[in-house]
C-alpha cells in the first residue's frame, strides 16, 4: 500500500482505475531516467577546501560532517580534536563530535588528568573504583618545556614543539578512551614565561586541550591530595614536598581521619631545571663539581629560610610526639629510591610507597654530586634524560632533610595527576577524597609566591 493512501476498502472503482493509470506513468518515467543515466559520464568530485589534492573529507577540513549522527566518526589517527572536548567546563557530552557520547557520568566513565610541568608532560586516565580509582591509561614524556626560561624569561620554540608533540599524544588518548571529564594544568614554566599565555592558546588551538595555569598554592594542594595516603602513621605535624622542574613545594600538614589539614606551605622557584641552569655548567674536576653542589645547597637554603623559621615550633613539637614524618613526590626521590634498591631498571611497583632511611638518600646524593655527567649516565635508573638534572634534585632534597630532619623518607610515585583525579571524581558523583582543608587560612597568611 502506498504511503498516505486510504485503506483499500474505501477506494472506489473509479479511483482504482485512476491509480492504475498513475502507476503506468510513473513506471515509464523511471525507465526513461535509468536509460538517460546509463550513458552519462560520472560527475567530477572537487575538493571544497584545504590544500590541493585534498578531498572534502580531508583531516584539514572542519569536522562538521562528524556532528551528523548517520555519518561515521572521523579517523582518530589525525587527532583533530575540537577545543570544547577537554575544556574544564563540566560534562562534555558529544562535545568532540563523536556520536553516542554519554551525557553524564556512569560507573564505567573515564576521567583524565594532565600535568604539564617544567620538565615532564604526564597524563593519567582512570575510572572510579569503590573508594579509589583504577588507572586504565597513562603517558609520560620528558619535554623540558622550561628549558632556558631562567635565562631568557621565554619558552623556546624547540621546547614548545616538543611539548606540543607530547600533548597531541595525550589528546589522542583522551579521544580513544572516551573521557567523560578532564582537567589539564600547567605549572611553573608557564607561570614564569612571558609567552606562556600565547603557548596555552596555541595548545588549545592545535590539540583541543585547554590548559589551566595553576598557582603554586593549587599545585601544592593537588600534590598533597594525590599522595598523602602514603604518609606513615603517626602523631603531630608532618612534611610533604614536591620537587618539580621549575619549583619546589613544601607543605606542613596535620593528619586527620580523612585528608590532612594544611598548616603552612611554601613554594620556591628552584626545581631541577631552574636550579641546574642558574648554577651554570658542571666543572671539569671533582672539586669544581662539589663547589657547584654547595652553591646549589646555599641557594635553596636561602629560599627556604623564612619557611624554616615559621615551622620551627611545629617541628620541635612533632619531634616530641614521635619520629618526624616526611613524604616526597618527585622524579628525584623515586630515582634515588631506585638506586637505594639497586634496581636494574625503574619499577614503580617497588618504589611507590617505599620508606627509605634518610641517611641512605644523603649518601646517594653525595656520591652523585661528585660524579661527572658521563658517570651518572652509566648508572641504571638515571640514564641520559636525568643525568644532567639529578644533582640539582639531590641538592634540594638534602636541604629539605636539613629543614625537616626525619630519619626516614616516604617515597611517592604519585602527585598532581592523582590529586586532580580524586577531585574530579569526588566532585562529579564518584568516589574519592575531598580537597585538603586549610587551617586558619594558612594559604592566605603565607601568600601565593606565584
Amino acid at each position: 500500500m502506498a504511503e498516505h493512501d486510504p485503506p483499500a476498502a474505501k477506494v472506489s472503482a473509479a479511483g482504482r482505475k485512476a491509480r492504475r493509470s498513475r502507476d503506468k506513468r510513473r513506471k515509464a518515467a523511471r525507465g526513461k531516467a535509468r536509460k538517460s543515466a546509463s550513458g552519462a559520464p560520472k560527475p567530477e568530485v572537487r575538493p571544497t577546501g584545504g590544500a590541493p589534492g585534498e578531498t572534502a573529507a580531508s583531516p584539514r577540513e572542519p569536522q562538521q560532517a562528524a556532528l551528523s549522527p548517520p555519518q561515521a566518526p572521523p579517523e582518530r589517527t589525525a587527532a583533530p580534536v575540537r577545543a570544547a572536548a577537554f575544556e574544564d567546563r563540566g560534562p562534555v557530552a558529544s562535545a568532540n563530535g563523536l556520536p553516542g557520547r554519554p551525557s553524564g557520568p556512569g560507573p564505567r566513565q573515564a576521567y583524565a588528568a594532565i600535568d604539564l610541568g617544567t620538565n615532564n608532560c604526564r597524563l593519567l586516565i582512570a575510572r572510579p573504583s569503590g573508594d579509589n580509582f583504577t588507572v586504565i591509561d597513562a603517558f609520560s614524556r620528558v619535554v623540558r618545556l622550561g628549558e632556558g626560561v631562567a635565562q631568557t624569561g621565554r619558552l623556546s620554540d624547540a621546547a614548545m614543539e616538543r611539548t606540543l608533540s607530547a600533548l597531541k599524544v595525550c589528546a589522542d588518548k583522551l579521544m580513544r578512551r572516551n573521557v567523560f571529564l578532564a582537567r589539564s594544568v600547567a605549572t611553573e614554566a608557564c607561570r614564569r614565561a612571558s609567552n606562556g599565555d600565547e603557548f596555552i592558546e596555541r595548545v588549545r588551538r592545535e590539540t583541543g586541550i585547554a590548559l589551566n595555569v595553576i598557582s603554586a598554592r593549587e599545585e601544592a594542594r593537588l600534590a598533597v591530595l594525590g599522595c598523602h595516603v602514603l604518609l606513615e602513621d603517626g602523631l603531630g605535624p608532618a612534611m610533604i614536598f614536591d620537587i618539580g622542574g621549575g619549583s619546589t613545594e613544601l607543605v606542613l600538614i596535620e593528619s586527620t581521619g580523612t585528608v590532612p589539614r594544611i598548616l603552612d606551605w611554601q613554594s620556591v622557584p628552584w626545581g631541577v631545571v631552574s636550579l641546574s641552569e642558574s648554577c651554570g655548567q658542571e666543572g671539569a674536576t671533582e672539586a669544581e663539581r662539589l663547589a657547584r653542589y654547595r652553591h646549589m645547597r646555599e641557594l635553596v637554603a636561602e629560599s627556604f629560610a623564612a619557611f624554616a623559621r615559621r615551622i620551627e615550633p611545629s617541628r620541635d613539637g612533632a619531634a616530641e610526639a614521635g619520629p618526624l614524618r616526611l613524604l616526597g613526590t618527585s622524579g628525584t626521590v623515586t630515582t634515588l629510591a631506585s638506586l637505594h634498591l639497586e634496581l636494574p631498571q625503574y619499577d614503580r611497583r617497588l618504589v611507590d610507597g617505599l620508606v627509605v632511611p634518610a641517611a641512605s638518600m644523603r649518601a646517594i646524593s653525595t656520591r652523585l654530586s661528585s660524579l661527572d655527567l658521563a658517570g651518572r649516565r652509566d648508572i641504571a635508573c638515571i640514564g641520559r634524560e636525568r643525568a644532567d638534572l639529578v644533582v640539582a634534585g639531590c641538592a634540594i632534597l638534602e636541604t629539605i632533610l636539613d629543614l625537616w630532619p626525619a630519619d626516614r623518607l616516604g617515597v611517592a610515585d604519585r602527585g598532581i595527576r592523582e590529586g586532580i583525579l580524586r577531585g574530579l571524581i569526588a566532585a562529579h558523583g564518584g568516589a574519592g577524597d575531598q580537597p585538603p582543608r586549610t587551617a586558619g587560612g594558612a594559604f592566605a597568611a603565607a601568600g601565593d609566591p606565584s
